[in-house]
């Protein structure tokens, strides 16, 4: 297969990736902030779990209801997360997320031990194949992302300012865990929709990736998002690259030039840009 070939066959599938990169870099640098790394990873398994017992109690795996289901299950995750949240909180909240994933993960193999019938579809559809992606539901994705976009960029600051010094904000009187919750839950419009699209491992490492990548070469939250958005799109294209031309699992290809390209940036970053 020619590279113009692969190119034509891919076009739909990077578009999706483009789109779903550049929401989850500008994420994972609040959640990279707020040192709550797995809040991707659990609160996709709490979908995946809504998605299951949807399936369990009969509806085609198909069906729309499929993600508003999953989309229900993940707003009651954000709002346990956000309410964990707060200065005065006896218990960490990466321990309630790391809790709220494993038993999530666990309901899911239960629910789906129990769903004989449509096991095999339930899994394609928790795994992910960015592949098979049509160009509707690209452009789907790229609505929901858009509209979740814009709400962020009108309270960018606020949002930042919570992820960098919740105290501070805490301090003046602003509820952390009002704010919290409008975080997490637009979060979870965005981990729902990937998920669907790429599966909970792939969409894991558009959200941490590319920020830790970026941290390595800038400060300033621009230039991070910048090398952000740049690491993510060009990785994607890559992998999914690598992925036809040597018929290899496309999630799984994408994931691993992701921690390729993050060990080379490791490795430059000294002989370009000394630590001081």
């Amino acid at each position: 297969m020619d590279t113009l070939t692969i190119l034509e066959f891919l076009a739909a599938p990077i578009v999706a990736s483009l789109i779903i990169a550049g929401i989850h870099a500008y994420l994972g640098l609040h959640v990279v902030e707020r040192g709550v790394i797995f809040v991707d990873l659990s609160l996709a398994q709490i979908a995946s779990l809504g998605a299951a017992i949807g399936v369990f109690v009969g509806l085609d795996p198909n069906d729309p209801s499929i993600y508003w289901m999953s989309l229900g299950f993940t707003l009651i995750g954000a709002a346990i997360f956000s309410i964990i949240k707060g200065q005065d909180a006896d218990i960490p909240q990466e321990a309630i997320i790391g809790i709220a994933y494993a038993v999530a993960s666990a309901a899911v193999i239960l629910v789906m031990s129990q769903s004989t019938g449509e096991s095999e579809h339930l899994r394609d559809m928790l795994v992910g194949n960015i592949l098979s992606v049509q160009w509707t539901e690209v452009w789907i994705t790229a609505g929901i992302y858009a509209a979740i976009g814009v709400f962020h960029f009108v309270y960018r600051k606020r949002f930042l300012e919570i992820s960098l010094d919740p105290a501070a904000v805490a301090a003046r009187g602003i509820s952390v865990r009002f704010w919290d919750f409008l975080f997490y839950a637009s979060f979870g419009f965005v981990v729902t929709r990937s998920v669907a699209i790429a599966g909970v491992l792939l969409v894991f490492c558009y959200l941490i990736v590319p920020s830790v990548g970026a941290m390595l070469w800038a400060k300033r939250i621009g230039p991070r998002l910048a090398i952000g958005w740049v690491m993510g799109g060009v990785v994607s294209m890559l992998g999914m690259y690598f992925s036809v031309l040597f018929d290899l699992p496309t999630g799984a290809t994408i994931v691993c030039t992701f921690g390729g390209v993050l060990i080379l940036m490791a490795m430059a970053r000294p002989l370009v840009a000394p630590a001081r």
